[in-house]
């Protein structure tokens, strides 16, 4: 028994050692959409978690990994020629990060990558989700897709009380179009401002 209870303490207190070296974050964001592409103007942002883990923790500058995950949904119902339908866009963002350190302040620059998993709330399979412009939409491609591509990020953040943390950053996507998209600016070019709190632990 006894041996167990030192086993116990003696775990604790390495976990604890190696968590001074090491530092988590967790933050909720509220995912702001802007500039004219389809992204911005058919949907709107409801809700991003992230998580971070901090693998070097330095006096200037700290590096760690980090990934988001956020909601988008449409605007307004999308008419078809047979129904309306609502889409629903599960964001997915892996990154790596580096951290800079000013007293409170902590600017911050990452890149990852970003996958948009469209799903709709009906079966219909013959509008296209994405690349719509001056309110039509192509024909011939699912309405559950996945789109991905390159994600470079920029951010601030700022330490107002103990752990807490305040928290804007800027997100450009680069979306990888596929046929019979039309690969263009406005189909590709993603632009999301998220502004939110976190947790240091």
């Amino acid at each position: 028994m006894k041996k167990k209870l030192l086993f116990i303490i003696l775990l604790i207190l390495t976990n604890k050692s190696f968590s001074q070296k090491t530092k988590f974050s967790a933050e909720l964001n509220y995912p702001f959409l802007f500039t004219h592409n389809f992204i911005a103007d058919n949907y709107s942002g409801i809700i991003d978690l992230g998580l971070k883990y901090r693998f070097i923790n330095a006096k200037k500058v700290n590096l760690g990994i980090s990934i988001n995950a956020g909601i988008l949904k449409t605007n307004n119902e999308i008419n078809s020629v047979t129904q309306n339908y609502k889409i629903t866009i599960y964001e997915l963002d892996p990154k790596i990060f580096a951290e800079f350190n000013y007293s409170k302040i902590h600017p911050f620059v990452g890149i990852g990558y970003t996958s948009m998993i469209f799903k709709s709330s009906t079966s219909n399979i013959n509008i296209i989700p994405i690349g719509q412009k001056d309110g039509y939409y192509r024909d011939g491609f699912s309405l559950n897709n996945t789109q991905s591509g390159l994600n470079l990020n920029i951010g601030l953040k700022y330490d107002f009380y103990k752990n807490l943390f305040s928290q804007i950053q800027y997100n450009y996507i680069l979306l990888g179009t596929k046929e019979p998209i039309i690969n263009s600016r406005y189909n590709s070019n993603v632009n999301i401002i998220k502004i939110g709190i976190g947790i240091n632990f």
